[in-house]
């Protein structure tokens, strides 16, 4: 991988990151909580968003391993529950947003993919500059929104897949499962090194090229 594509990838992932948690920030807001929007993060900013760990190092050392795209996840939205209707069933819609954010992001690349770019492509003269980086941008986006919903599904803390999977545990399970929290990074690398994040990924890269023109 060259490094315009290394760029590429880390652009869309800023840009689908961004839209991810600003879903989150909007449907804690619609839901009663102005928290996330108080502190500004109801905003396609990427700078308000980034985590040193998730948004940075884990997507470098993804690059470092070679994978063939580059995901991770943003600065958690702040939520009050006390300002929740329903807490437990409200925390888990806002924490199903940001993946639901991403899934309609990669639905907008298939519907470009096929019914606008596609066109475009083959009514142009072969060798166009701009056709290959344009079909570049859009299968990033393509891979990395469903590969960050999917990511982000994950039960480990702090993804939102943690915080869906809690809304269903009480009592004892719910005080192991929060046990785990401090630790939920350091099982994502385990995951990753041990090849079993990769399983869970590959199949959703293959599904992705399915609808690829």
């Amino acid at each position: 991988m060259n490094y315009g594509d290394i760029a590429l990838q880390v652009g869309v992932l800023l840009f689908a990151l961004s839209f991810h948690e600003m879903a989150h920030a909007w449907a804690a807001y619609r839901l009663g909580d102005t928290t996330a929007k108080d502190e500004g993060r109801l905003t396609m900013n990427p700078i308000v968003h980034v985590d040193p760990i998730m948004t940075i190092l884990f997507p470098a050392m993804l690059i470092l391993v070679g994978s063939p795209v580059v995901f991770g996840a943003a600065k958690p939205v702040p939520v009050n529950t006390s300002n929740l209707r329903n807490p437990k069933r409200d925390h888990m819609w806002i924490a199903a947003a940001g993946p639901a954010s991403n899934v309609i992001l990669a639905t907008i690349t298939i519907i470009v993919l096929n019914l606008v770019w596609q066109p475009l492509r083959v009514g142009a003269a072969m060798g166009e500059a701009w056709a290959e980086p344009t079909f570049l941008f859009l299968q990033m986006s393509l891979y990395i929104n469903l590969v960050l919903a999917t990511f982000n599904m994950i039960p480990l803390h702090p993804l939102d897949g943690s915080w869906i999977l809690s809304r269903f545990l009480s009592g004892n399970a719910a005080t192991a499962y929060a046990s785990l929290r401090p630790y939920g990074f350091l099982i994502l690398i385990f995951l990753m090194y041990t090849g079993v994040l990769w399983q869970l990924i590959n199949p959703v890269m293959r599904f992705a090229s399915m609808f690829l023109p």
